[in-house]
């Protein structure tokens, strides 16, 4: 009989030693921050390690924060693209936090503002069902789009943010737009010498969803 105790317990304890074991790993895994974008994000005509989302990297790494970037952004990318490929990046990362920094192509190409809108809503309410949070970057548009499309394009952002309760960074170019010299020869994508200024306009409301 107190063979049979002595064995019981050193099973029990076994089993509380790898349910502990389990728990400090999982407890100790690094957060997934998936960054879900367009050519602003993907470093499009940039040497590859020098967009925001790179410095975005090596600004964990100096802060000690354990957090690993998965980049998924897809030069040209549009909301709807983004809102079909969010599931499967979703479901195989499992991020804590998402970034989405979508919408400047709808723009560009004159497509509904509704239309994004309802994708932008998609994805960051399928990013809050599996358990993430949610930055939602926004872009604005030329002025030549006209008054009334600019600041509903705008508008939507913000829309957004107040009904989901997401945070959002309102211009993620503030700072870069004025300057010429900032930009490529298209005069559409900054040069990697604004890529610090993108990050520190982002950085603020990223930071508290990864420290959190």
């Amino acid at each position: 009989m107190l063979a049979h105790l002595n064995i019981r317990k050193s099973t029990v304890g076994a089993v509380a030693a790898f349910a502990l074991a389990v728990s400090g790993s999982a407890y100790s895994a690094p957060k997934t921050v998936l960054v879900v974008g367009d050519s602003l994000s993907a470093e499009y005509g940039l040497a590859r390690g020098s967009g925001w989302v790179a410095l975005l990297e090596r600004k964990l790494q100096t802060e000690k924060l354990d957090a690993r970037i998965v980049n998924a952004s897809i030069s040209g990318d549009t909301t709807s693209g983004g809102r079909s490929r969010l599931p499967a990046l979703l479901a195989q990362h499992k991020p804590s936090v998402v970034v989405l920094e979508l919408g400047a192509n709808d723009g560009l190409r004159g497509l509904p503002i509704p239309s994004a809108e309802d994708n932008l809503r998609a994805m960051i309410r399928l990013a809050q069902e599996n358990k993430a949070k949610v930055l939602l970057v926004g872009i604005h548009m030329p002025p030549n789009y006209g008054r009334n499309y600019t600041d509903r394009f705008t508008g939507m952002y913000k829309e957004l943010s107040a009904d989901l309760k997401v945070p959002l960074v309102p211009y993620m170019l503030q700072g870069v737009e004025l300057v010429p010299t900032n930009f490529q020869a298209d005069r559409m994508h900054p040069l990697a010498t604004a890529h610090p200024v993108i990050l520190n306009n982002i950085w603020p409301q990223l930071a508290p969803l990864i420290k959190n």
